[in-house]
């Protein structure tokens, strides 16, 4: 090894392993042999304190580190908040000891790009190590392997390995034996009983040794392997951790592995019982990353996660939470000590609550998600004020389907179908089709049998659908519209307040939610949006809220409106539940053309055609029946319609460079439809219905989507044909929108589980962070705040993250759950007497009908002791029914639906003085 990674005398090594463990002999020799210095801590400093190796790392410069895993694991936080403190001189960090998990590898690789990492295996009969893994090779070999732990390659020199005597039917598999140099004679003043691990192996042998290694005497590790077509070995598992629990035999480490991937776990251990006359289970002893989360429901959704994960016999029939596990002297989980924890009385045995805790869990997990005190076993989850976003907190919470709960809508219900199905909480469920209709189901019946036989056609772009003749256009009509005040287009100039209207544009363009502005066909980012509007204000002064129009559309307003500029004429085009779909002049709220679809209209719309000409101007927009209509802009007439298998609820996408539009459907596929063809001529399954807009990088030409399966997908759409370029499983649904950041071009998808992700073109994870509840819509990115990502919350608040490494800037609570995005206000900046720096205005609605206006200073840093400067509520005001609908801010004026069945107009107005 010194010929590989050598030690010359210069570098610096830390000697922090007890002497009790084999592996103080690679700290304390190498530096005796190669005259390297050895910076020796206080020994009861790092017993009582392992986050004081950090300390030491940058205090001695340290180049070499050596440590098992569970330390790294366990210093893995503190390392995170303090990277900047790890030195430059740390080259190579030396893992052994125990299995080193790929998701441990992943973050580290992440966290210090620049440290090589090795991987070493052996034991004290080997004389430490045997083989060794340089994980610089390890995405190469991930390119064909599906491994869930670092491989612990191959034999160091004068080191001969061999798998032999396979308990498993299966090629370069088997126990491994060592030979050579390395293998000691036993054990010092021990029975000759511990030398039945010791034998002669007669057979050909293939010797990695430098010198003749004489007789070919072996140790039996105990240890099973494989061996990759690379030559490297993959570590499967230990003979006394492995098990046979209702004759099935399986490893404990790797039901640990899993484990702990789990994103809301720090570590896990998994033991087996075996008591005599009784039948073995498994017991999984775990650490939660937030100790203070709902236990019974966190520990049911680790279990329902793990059936995705592994077979049924390999989940643990009882989790215990743990504040920490016992260690031995060597740093290893002490298992010993879990069985007797165990003798003891368990901490919190989840499989022996009666099933009335169960019957709780249930009744919270609903409480949790109406934001109620209590639900009684009895009550209707949907006549309670259930939807769909709150449905899926729930399934989320439970680790359940979400169809479930439309089939079992009350706590009782669903307990008695739980308990029948304990085996898998995935069932497929057969449910009454009135209930989708009745409870306003947001999940779409699976009608494979429509569109699996339409594959082909689809594929081939053959599948077209024509004119719908039964839908009713009505160009031109006028319905209810309550006007506050004329509407002018100029400014007013009224002493008590200041107010700003629409801007004049020079060119054409469209608005609508999450800042997403398209200038005539060319994206954002190929324009300069100049500010239109600016208000100088007193620092000390607020603003309020007028209402200036509203339309009544007969049904709660979901759907988020678009908006569009065309010379002096501004559009608004917005959809409702009552199947109308209106086209408003948004300067006076007067409908220009009504039209009645065929379903239910919950996502906005979207534009394509030819700025230039109105009349060729189409209007994209889905229902509920899974159609797509194309709509002309100048008078409601549909030109061509497309049928799906299932509910449209996302927002089409426009990719002009090949005259298509992407969207996707509750039937769990993405389309691409030719809107000068009017054909069909992409369709790509995505594991799960599509609730989000999915996202184009013009850069790279790749569009990412994302489904409820977790499942986020890149597609290149540089020619045809197109082809997937990668996959992500993320494990956790996905309703939000992807965005897409400026400049570094990461794709950030918001999880139902709180936690953001930013992928980068390759598919390489760039970074993660969390809010504080589920979200549900997708983030808005600005180039009014270009290092900013807002992100809404369900607890009530909105987060401000640096796109760029994903630290939080800033976070403010409306203290009500929002279930829509923001919108930061492009076209309109405030200037203060006092202040030479601007501020911006965000519009943030919360789901309890509350409109909130915030400004954010400019000359915002992100220190947390400036966090109250940086965001302050300027206005509110409250609408008469909830809001989930995302609204549009433009020059001071916001459009935003409302479940009172009206599309509101306001303006944002100045206080006066004497308010």
């Amino acid at each position: 090894m010194q010929d590989s990674y050598p030690l010359n005398g210069d570098e610096v090594l830390l000697f922090k392993t007890s002497i009790s463990f084999v592996d103080h002999l690679q700290e304390f020799l190498s530096a005796i042999l190669t005259a390297c210095s050895l910076v020796i801590p206080p020994t009861m400093e790092l017993k009582t304190n392992l986050f004081s190796i950090i300390h030491y790392l940058q205090a001695y410069s340290i180049c070499r580190l050596t440590a098992v895993p569970s330390l790294l694991r366990a210093i893995l936080p503190s390392l995170q908040s303090q990277h900047d403190l790890i030195p430059r001189s740390l080259k190579l960090l030396v893992l052994s000891g125990e299995v080193l998990p790929l998701s441990l590898w992943n973050m580290l690789s992440k966290l210090l790009p620049n440290l090589s990492i090795l991987n070493l295996y052996g034991s004290t009969e080997v004389s430490g190590d045997c083989t060794y893994f340089d994980c610089k090779n390890l995405p190469t070999i991930l390119e064909t392997e599906m491994l869930t732990s670092v491989p612990i390659g191959v034999p160091i020199p004068n080191c001969n390995v061999e798998l032999v005597e396979s308990d498993i039917d299966t090629p370069n598999q088997g126990q491994i034996y060592v030979g050579g140099l390395c293998v000691s004679s036993g054990y010092f003043s021990e029975s000759t009983s511990m030398f039945s691990e010791f034998v002669r192996l007669h057979k050909n042998s293939i010797c990695n040794c430098r010198v003749n290694c004489g007789a070919h005497l072996y140790f039996r590790t105990g240890d099973f392997a494989k061996r990759l077509p690379s030559g490297d070995l993959v570590f499967l598992g230990r003979k006394d951790r492995t098990v046979k629990v209702n004759g099935q035999r399986m490893a404990l480490e790797e039901i640990e592995y899993t484990l702990r991937e789990h994103p809301d776990l720090v570590d896990a251990a998994v033991i087996s019982h075996n008591v005599h006359g009784e039948p073995a289970f498994l017991e999984a002893f775990i650490l939660l990353l937030e100790k203070d989360k709902a236990r019974e429901i966190c520990i049911e959704s680790i279990k329902s996660w793990m059936i995705n994960k592994l077979p049924l016999a390999m989940i643990p029939s009882r989790f215990m939470i743990m504040d920490s596990l016992p260690m031995s002297f060597s740093g290893k989980v002490d298992y010993a000590s879990l069985a007797s924890i165990n003798v003891i009385g368990p901490a919190h045995d989840v499989t022996r609550e009666t099933k009335n805790s169960d019957l709780k869990v249930i009744k919270k997990a609903f409480a949790d998600a109406l934001m109620i005190k209590e639900v009684s076993d009895s009550d209707n989850f949907f006549s309670m004020g259930g939807d769909s976003i709150a449905a899926a907190h729930v399934a989320h919470c439970l680790g359940i389907n979400m169809r479930m709960i439309y089939t079992f809508p009350t706590p009782s219900k669903l307990h008695i179908a739980l308990l029948e199905k304990r085996a898998s909480f995935n069932v497929d469920i057969e449910a009454d089709a009135n209930c989708w209709v009745d409870q306003e189901a947001d999940i779409g019946n699976a009608l494979n049998s429509i569109y699996s036989s339409n594959d082909d056609l689809l594929t081939r772009g053959l599948l077209m659908t024509s004119y719908n003749e039964d839908v009713n256009v009505i160009p031109l009509k006028r319905v209810k519209v309550d006007t506050n005040e004329d509407v002018s287009p100029k400014y007013t100039d009224q002493k008590d307040e200041f107010s700003w209207n629409v801007p004049s544009l020079t060119v054409q363009c469209s608005f609508s939610r999450c800042n997403k502005v398209m200038y005539e066909e060319k994206f954002r980012g190929t324009h300069t949006c100049q500010v239109t509007c600016s208000v100088e204000v007193p620092r000390d002064r607020k603003g309020y809220m007028k209402e200036l129009w509203k339309v009544h559309l007969e049904s709660c307003v979901d759907a988020s409106p678009i908006v569009i500029l065309k010379d002096s004429d501004v559009y608004l085009f917005v959809g409702s539940h009552s199947h109308k779909f209106l086209c408003l002049n948004a300067k006076s709220g007067s409908v220009q053309w009504e039209i009645k679809l065929e379903g239910r209209v919950e996502c906005p719309a979207a534009i394509v055609g030819d700025f230039s000409q109105v009349v060729h101007i189409n209007v994209v927009v889905g229902c509920y029946k899974g159609i797509i209509y194309f709509i002309e802009l100048s008078n409601g007439n549909i030109c061509w319609t497309f049928q799906t298998c299932g509910e449209v609820k996302c927002q089409p996408v426009v990719d002009v460079p090949r005259q298509l539009i992407w969207c996707g459907s509750h039937d769990h596929n993405l389309y691409a439809l030719d809107y000068r063809n009017h054909c069909c001529v992409y369709k790509l399954p995505c594991g799960g219905s599509i609730f989000g807009a999915p996202a184009i990088d013009a850069v790279h030409e790749a569009l990412y989507v994302a489904s409820t399966s977790g499942r986020v997908s890149a597609i290149s759409v540089k020619g045809s044909p197109f082809h997937t370029l990668w996959l992500h499983e993320l494990e956790v649904p996905i309703f939000a929108s992807l965005t897409i950041t400026l400049p570094n071009r990461y794709v950030i998808c918001c999880l139902v589980d709180g936690h953001i992700v930013a992928i980068d073109s390759t598919g390489s994870i760039m970074w993660r962070c969390r809010t504080g509840g589920p979200i549900f819509a997708g983030p808005c990115t600005s180039f009014a705040l270009p290092s900013q990502m807002l992100v809404c919350s369900r607890n009530g608040s909105i987060y401000s993250f640096e796109s760029e490494k994903g630290d939080l800037l800033w976070e403010f609570s409306v203290k009500d759950p929002i279930t829509a995005s923001a919108y930061v206000d492009e076209n309109l900046q405030l200037t203060y007497e006092s202040s030479p720096l601007p501020s911006r205005l965000v519009c943030v609605c919360s789901s309890s009908g509350i409109i909130h206006i915030l400004h954010i200073n400019l000359d915002a840093t992100g220190k947390e002791n400036e966090s109250r400067e940086m965001v302050e509520e300027f206005a509110t005001l409250k609408l008469p029914g909830e809001i989930f609908s995302s609204p549009v801010l433009i020059g001071g004026w916001v459009f935003v639906g409302c479940r009172d069945d009206y599309l509101h107009c306001i303006r944002v107005c100045v206080k006066p003085e004497s308010y």
